[in-house]
């Protein structure tokens, strides 16, 4: 026979270590999710995302049974104007995801910015959804093409502020050109002036001293050949011969 009271204490101990870990797999989930909820999220509000869903749910004006109807072009600019931020934030997703998982495994950030990365990139997976299921409602098979406009709208975007930030750089770049040319200017006619007058200054008059000197000089240089010349005819000159008679 089988002895149930042998039986009862491996089962009661089964039992309580079931129900233990059933126990701490459910708080365990509520805190991490507890956790989870209280992190800062990854994006700021969703702007493009909040104006569509205005507009979708008017509510009635006061004293009014019916909410004013939104033109469906309207509709479709505000979702594409949500799109076109979805693709902001996916590209920032997909830019982030391997440099941030880098410095994961190297501990050179901690696992709740890695919860805060995971969070938000369900959040994008969802908001991709959602914004598919609108675009085929407000009009058929538009849910294929959207992401591709709105990719589109999004390049324009930053094609035309790189033009912007070109054309703002040259106008300070010619300003600053502008000043470096005038400063030029203004220093090559301070020159000028100051050579002109340097040359418009007369000419020293010569000193005494330096005008004795160079009477001396001549003095010199003149009793030289012709004053040996001279002695020499008067000393050693030949003599005149007598005429025969």
């Amino acid at each position: 026979m089988i002895d149930l009271v042998s039986l009862t204490i491996p089962t009661a101990y089964l039992s309580v270590l079931v129900g233990s870990l059933a126990t701490f797999s459910s708080l365990y989930r509520k805190r991490k999710a507890a956790q989870s909820a209280a992190l800062e999220p990854w994006f700021g509000p969703h702007l493009q995302r909040d104006i569509y869903l205005s507009l979708l749910h008017l509510e009635p004006e006061p004293g009014k049974d019916k909410s004013p109807t939104i033109p469906d072009g309207v509709l479709k600019a505000a979702l594409l104007q949500r799109a076109t931020e979805d693709i902001k934030r996916i590209l920032e997703v997909r830019n982030s995801k391997q440099a941030l998982s880098n410095l994961l495994q190297r501990g050179s950030v901690g696992d709740d910015l890695w919860q805060r990365f995971l969070r938000a990139e369900k959040e994008i997976e969802a908001e991709l959804r959602d914004v598919v299921q609108e675009a085929n409602a407000l009009q058929a098979d538009w849910g294929q093409t959207i992401f591709q406009s709105a990719n589109e709208m999004h390049q324009n975007a930053i094609l035309r502020e790189k033009l912007n930030a070109i054309q703002a750089q040259g106008k300070a770049d010619r300003e600053w050109w502008d000043q470096e040319k005038a400063t030029i200017q203004s220093n090559f006619m301070k020159e000028l002036d100051e050579g002109e007058k340097e040359n418009a200054k007369p000419a020293a008059a010569p000193s005494a001293d330096k005008v004795g000197s160079d009477e001396d000089a001549v003095i010199v240089e003149g009793g030289g050949p012709a004053s040996s010349g001279v002695a020499t005819g008067s000393k050693g000159g030949p003599k005149k011969r007598k005429a025969k008679k």
